[in-house]
């Protein structure tokens, strides 16, 4: 019977200990911001003293709807960064994670991670990709890197 009372014990402090690392996890974090981009727009965020701009695609390999490929194909993003008193850096954000290739889904730079969420409008059977040209529009989340 006293290994019951030693156990119950044991785990309450357990599940406590496990709340105040919670509890602490929460506080870290930032905020994170939603920006969606047609081709050439630049804009400010609301949440972080910086503009992004979406300079295009270089490059659509995406296997288009409607179709069966072998490979699914990838789309990498060009996208800018300014913060008010660094240079721009310009970086590529990928579809895919595949490292032995140079593509990236997230990157971070000055002090940002920025992540690609997608890539709009999907090739068709109909349209290639130079039909495409002017007209994609991207989504990326903005965060402050946590150091």
């Amino acid at each position: 019977m006293m290994n019951y009372k030693t156990l119950i014990i044991g785990l309450g402090f357990c599940s406590l200990a496990g709340c105040a690392t919670q509890k602490e996890n929460i506080g870290n974090r930032t905020e994170r911001e939603s920006v969606s981009l047609a081709e050439g727009q630049r804009k400010s965020l609301r949440e972080y003293p910086i503009k992004i701009k979406f300079n295009g695609i270089s490059e659509d390999s995406r296997c288009p709807e409607g179709v069966n490929c072998i490979w699914s194909g990838v789309a990498v993003a060009e996208i800018e960064i300014a913060e008010k008193a660094t240079k721009p850096t310009t970086i590529k954000l990928a579809t895919i994670d595949l490292q032995d290739r140079g593509y990236q889904r997230t990157a971070n730079t000055n002090g940002y991670t920025i992540s690609l969420q997608d890539i709009a409008p999907y090739t068709n059977k109909e349209q290639g990709t130079q039909t495409l040209r002017g007209n994609y529009k991207i989504a990326v989340i903005v965060q402050k890197t946590v150091k």
